[in-house]
């Protein structure tokens, strides 16, 4: 990593996140009001106090708090008191305000409060919950600033940071991009203009060719009154600009806005390729998936594998068809679970799922099926007055010369698999001598 970055941990594992929200305000209609919002919409634990005596108990007394929300109008602590009661803990905090006041907005802003919120808005409590998902998703999200200025570019990050992003820094165009590819769990890049050696438009330019509009936001920042630089940006790839100076509030606008949209991007890209009931790939996505692997990996060995869970029809109707959609679940989950990075699963359609798995011999893909085959059989699944079990047969094929193309992999796969079925069910056709 470049000297002066911080890495990110975005995408690394980490301990659970903290989730308890505290809600400190006076009106207890509108306390009522926010939490069912919060709890309901977000899954978030709410705990309310009335007065900083109160907040101060049950911050003392638990450690995984996420955010407070507090009013200005407390039993026990005027304004100033309440702002610094929140800003010497360091917790991230909204204010929630009954009327507007400039030079109070102002001063929590300059407080690293994160928001000034009007409660007597129409939309008041719609626009929190935005808020509070937008920064609890802000937690896993990876961001990188790039400028050669150490004090802007800590600037820039410190607010990221007060917005929850995971923020990396760097002070020149290189150093940026062995970042983006070494990290893919940047999604937003703040790119500075002013910069020697490789400008910020250039390093839009190269940015775009690591990591499309659709998985990483680029943002151009610049002091130049310059009109080109805006529309020089946007043509190079970047997806918004920001003049220098700008607020903070502007500033977390607009990053929310360009985040916003690559989430609701990827939420319509799950849509039409994700299988809506279990997360897997759709059979329209596996089979495209599977043509690209299958084209990848050149001599080794590729199994393609069609699964079928046993008697589910007998399921459903003896157990409901939500007991069904629970084992088609939790079938989905066994299966991901077996299958390794340069693999991949899917739902074909009904209760059938397959699998391309990539680099196995003929002896390691049969006890890696077997193994699939006997989690499938061990599986306890939750349902409405005690458990069920399930069973899978599965139909495997090997690529060779007699079955070099997918369809024709899929096809043979399919066949092994109705003779699994034909043969007693739970088990494995297709890769044994005897097949």
């Amino acid at each position: 990593m470049p000297i002066g970055a911080h890495p990110s941990t975005a995408g690394a594992p980490h301990a659970p996140l903290p989730q308890r929200v505290l809600l400190v305000e006076n009106s207890r209609a509108y306390t009522s009001m926010l939490r069912e919002a919060i709890e309901d919409a977000l899954e978030l634990p709410v705990e309310v106090a009335a007065t900083l005596a109160d907040a101060a108990r049950l911050l003392d007394a638990q450690d995984d708090w996420f955010l407070a929300l507090t009013g200005m109008v407390l039993a026990d602590g005027d304004r100033d008191r309440i702002l610094e009661f929140f800003t010497a803990r360091r917790l991230p905090t909204i204010v929630v305000s009954g009327v507007y006041d400039e030079e109070l907005r102002k001063r929590a802003l300059e407080q690293q409060i994160i928001d000034y919120v009007l409660k007597s808005t129409p939309d008041s409590v719609d626009y929190l919950v935005w808020l509070i998902r937008r920064l609890e998703r802000n937690r896993r999200i990876g961001a990188l600033v790039v400028d050669d200025s150490l004090s802007s570019r800590s600037f820039i990050a410190s607010l990221l940071a007060a917005q929850g992003y995971q923020v990396s820094h760097v002070a020149d165009g290189s150093s940026a991009l062995r970042a983006v590819e070494s990290d893919p769990g940047i999604r937003l890049c703040i790119v500075d203009q002013e910069m020697p050696m490789m400008d910020g438009i250039e390093l839009t330019r190269r940015l775009r060719q690591l990591r499309a509009r659709d998985r990483m936001a680029v943002i151009g920042v610049s002091g130049s009154s310059d009109p080109n630089l805006i529309p020089r940006f946007l043509k190079s790839g970047a997806n918004d600009f920001l003049r220098k100076p700008f607020s903070r509030e502007e500033f977390f606008c607009r990053v929310s806005q360009n985040i916003d949209q690559l989430e609701l991007i990827g939420t319509l890209q799950d849509l039409a390729t994700r299988d809506f009931l279990t997360g897997l790939p759709n059979r329209r996505n596996f089979l495209e998936e599977s043509e690209r692997l299958l084209a990848k990996a050149g001599q080794e060995p590729v199994t393609v594998v069609m699964l079928d869970i046993d008697h589910f029809k007998r399921v459903n109707d003896t157990y409901g068809h939500e007991a069904g959609d629970q084992a088609l679940r939790a079938m989905a989950q066994t299966l991901h679970r077996h299958t390794r990075r340069d693999d991949v699963c899917g739902r074909f359609g009904g209760e059938e799922f397959c699998m391309l798995i990539r680099g196995l011999d003929r002896q390691a893909a049969i006890d890696h099926l077997e193994q699939l085959r006997r989690d499938v059989e061990a599986m306890d699944i939750p349902i409405d007055g005690g458990t069920l079990r399930i069973t899978v047969s599965i139909g495997a094929c090997q690529r060779s010369p007699q079955f070099p193309t997918l369809h024709a992999l899929l096809t043979e796969a399919d066949r092994h698999l109705y003779l699994a079925k034909a043969g007693g069910r739970n088990q494995l056709r297709g890769l044994t001598d005897g097949d």
